[in-house]
């Protein structure tokens, strides 16, 4: 919250900005071996931009907690009628107290926060009427900074014991790694050690005295959202980042982890494209918690918002794409910041709506200068992007894949529980209109009346109508288009979803998968299918409930689906997905390491070291490899020569370590630094002279 507005002259929440008919597509249900689901080739509109839904392709089921909102002690309106009217409408399913780093002053006792301000009628139990109104579960910031575990310990048994609110997610403190232990301290903390490793020990403390009030509850862990600053940034003495030194010490200990998002950018268009990095960065993390042995370990992403014209339609469709990709890619809960924030720095966004600066989701009626919000808790433009989110699904319904086949059209689409596939299309050109031809596999549309729900540019609600199903959709400049078709009748299978599958083995180039069977009627047979790109590709069938898949690629990550086939041969709902990663081969004729020495959100060190482990020596080396993420790029090297193409590297040694002794006599070692934009996870696969090496 800034200075200066109705609510209070507390400060603005202290962080870190980040540096049919439809055309309708392969209804044909697959027959069998190594057939994809097919595209219709048809095109009806030559300019149209082409979106295929894939409805066999599921990326998850959306969670109760789903759709977040961020609500503050300082907000004098958090727990008025009006609001809490305007939260039950917008379907927000959590609710994130005491607010930001408050959470690291707040104490709930006294509903005070020492340093900061607290309105009258924000205190817990007020909060909670709220929270019990709209039919939201809490998501509560346990004080770090200036409290005790005991305190932590109390505040659960007063929420879960002597109250009932059964307040089942707890974060340990807000953005701890901002204590100054980097050199940035917006965060207060009161512990003599601030390093990561001290947080670490000290959750694994306060998760100890909560469970020992009420074992149900589930505790977080703050950690960074990898290629976002402290991210690969260490202390002095430290060999590891904040991430890789609280990973293993709450691995086990803590039940999820925390981040935060707020991409930069100079301008709307760039900000647009912000949510394409998301999924990478979402994936590096999960590796992060795959190496300590807990990569399935919930992540919840507890702040997002952007910093590029805060309240206008920009962000509206910035929010409502991250808030699917985010989802999509396996997080449990996105929180945005906030209910009330007040005004800032006014100035134009690019379809000329005054942008008030203002991060809140509804206006606080303030004024800067001569310049007013709107009146006090007028929705701004991403309120209704939060509330179009339910237009495309609700907790239950299944995500599925959805590709455009033009970057200023971002698609989303949700496979519903009552059979209706729901498609968002967001249209980032602010000036003109774009036409949309949708495309199906794994679903067959009637051709009936279509259900279209629209937020146009600076309108003040969101527009639903119906309109003839004819595959064709203009969405207007700057808009969220939410379209709802209905299933041809006798094209669904009864059966359910198979559960979903686990990795029991993986090698270098086979990985086994195992489910929980379907139900609902006679299985034929299960198939496994891996995503490619909006396309299913099978890789395996089974009788039973578990499948062997051989020939997989060395050093690579797949996401696969299990659907089941009934008698009549149609497929069920596709399983979740599982991520199924295979290893380099134990015997290969070399070996390369790769280490992460130093990070600072927009660029990284590394060092590579090559050893040749075959029986004859190696005079000339050259050693390839691809980084995993489009945004990562070489932009110095030394004691190698190194040369790129896109993302493929090629090193070449300098003229002294040019030699590679047989049965790994030595070893050439040779760094690059890194340029990256948003994920820098380390390359994979490596080959010596054309042989795939074993990575370290």
């Amino acid at each position: 919250m800034r200075p200066g507005t109705s609510f209070s002259s507390a400060p603005l929440r202290r962080r870190l900005a980040a540096c049919a008919s439809a055309v309708a597509l392969g209804a044909a249900l697959l027959a069998g071996g190594g057939t994809a689901l097919a595209d219709d080739p048809g095109d009806p509109a030559g300019s149209a931009v082409d979106v295929t839904v894939n409805a066999a392709e599921g990326q998850g089921t959306i969670p109760g907690t789903a759709y977040g909102l961020n609500s503050a002690v300082w907000d004098s309106q958090m727990n008025v009628p009006e609001v809490q009217n305007l939260l039950s409408a917008a379907n927000i399913g959590m609710m994130r107290y005491p607010g930001g780093s408050y959470g690291d002053i707040y104490h709930w006792q006294d509903n005070t926060a020492p340093g900061g301000y607290v309105a009258p009628g924000t205190d817990f139990d007020a909060f909670m009427g709220t929270v019990k109104k709209i039919g939201a579960q809490p998501i509560l910031i346990a004080n770090y900074g200036s409290g005790t575990p005991q305190e932590a310990a109390d505040w659960v048994r007063y929420a879960n014991i002597t109250q009932h609110y059964g307040a089942k997610y707890w974060e340990v403190g807000n953005e701890l790694y901002g204590n100054g232990h980097y050199g940035s301290g917006w965060e207060t903390d009161n512990h003599a050690d601030k390093s990561p490793t001290a947080y670490g020990t000290n959750v694994v403390d306060y998760a100890t005295a909560m469970k020992a009030v009420d074992p149900s509850v589930k505790i977080g862990a703050v950690l960074t959202l990898p290629g976002n600053w402290p991210d690969g940034v260490m202390g002095s003495g430290e060999t590891a980042d904040w991430n890789h030194t609280v990973i293993p010490l709450i691995a086990g200990k803590a039940d999820f982890v925390i981040v935060h998002w707020y991409p930069g950018g100079s301008d709307a268009a760039g900000m647009l494209n912000t949510p394409s990095q998301l999924a990478g960065e979402l994936a590096q993390l999960h590796d992060q918690l795959n190496e300590a042995g807990v990569g399935d370990m919930p992540i919840a992403l507890t702040e997002l918002n952007s910093n590029v014209f805060e309240d206008t339609q920009p962000n509206a469709l910035f929010g409502a794409d991250a808030y699917l990709t985010a989802l999509q890619n396996g997080v449990f809960t996105v929180d945005w910041w906030d209910t009330h924030n007040g005004p800032g720095a006014i100035s134009t966004a690019p379809d000329g709506a005054t942008d008030y600066n203002d991060y809140g989701i509804l206006s606080s009626g303030t004024c800067v200068g001569t310049v007013c919000e709107p009146p006090l808790n007028t929705p701004f433009a991403p309120y209704h992007a939060i509330s179009m989110l339910s237009h495309l699904g609700k907790p239950g319904d299944q995500m599925v894949d959805a590709q455009s086949g033009s970057q200023l059209v971002s698609a989303h689409a949700v496979h519903r529980a009552n059979g209706d596939l729901s498609v968002m299309l967001i249209n980032k050109d602010p000036a003109n209109s774009q036409t949309v031809a949708l495309h199906y596999a794994g679903f067959t549309a009637d051709g009936s009346t279509a259900t279209v729900d629209t937020f146009r540019d600076q309108a003040s609600s969101i527009d639903s109508t119906t309109a003839a199903d004819t595959g064709s959709w203009t969405v207007p400049p700057y808009s969220i288009t939410t379209v709802t078709v209905h299933p041809k009748s006798g094209t669904s299978s009864a059966l359910s979803a198979p559960g979903a599958p686990k990795v029991t083995a993986a090698g270098a180039t086979s990985a086994t998968v195992s489910w929980s069977p379907s139900t609902g009627g006679k299985v034929d047979r299960y198939e496994v299918y891996r995503q490619i790109d909006g396309r299913s590709e099978l890789l395996a069938t089974s009788t039973g409930t578990s499948a062997t898949v051989p020939n997989l690629t060395p050093g690579s990550t797949f996401t696969w689906n299990v659907l089941a086939r009934d008698s009549l041969g149609r497929l069920s709902r596709p399983s979740d997905p599982v991520t199924v990663r295979t290893g380099t081969p134990q015997d290969a004729p070399c070996k390369v390491s790769y280490d992460l020495t130093a990070g600072w959100g927009n660029g990284f060190n590394a060092n590579v070291t090559v050893t040749n482990t075959s029986p004859n020596p190696i005079t000339g080396w050259t050693l390839a490899f691809s980084f995993p993420s489009s945004g990562e790029s070489v932009s110095g090297y030394w004691n190698a020569n190194l040369s790129t193409q896109g993302t493929h590297v090629v090193a070449t040694p300098v003229d002294w370590n040019g030699n590679l002794a047989a049965n790994g006599g030595n070893s050439a070692t040779f760094g690059f630094t890194g340029a990256n934009s948003g994920a820098y996870m380390p390359p994979t696969v490596f080959t010596l002279n054309g042989a795939v090496c074993t990575t370290l």
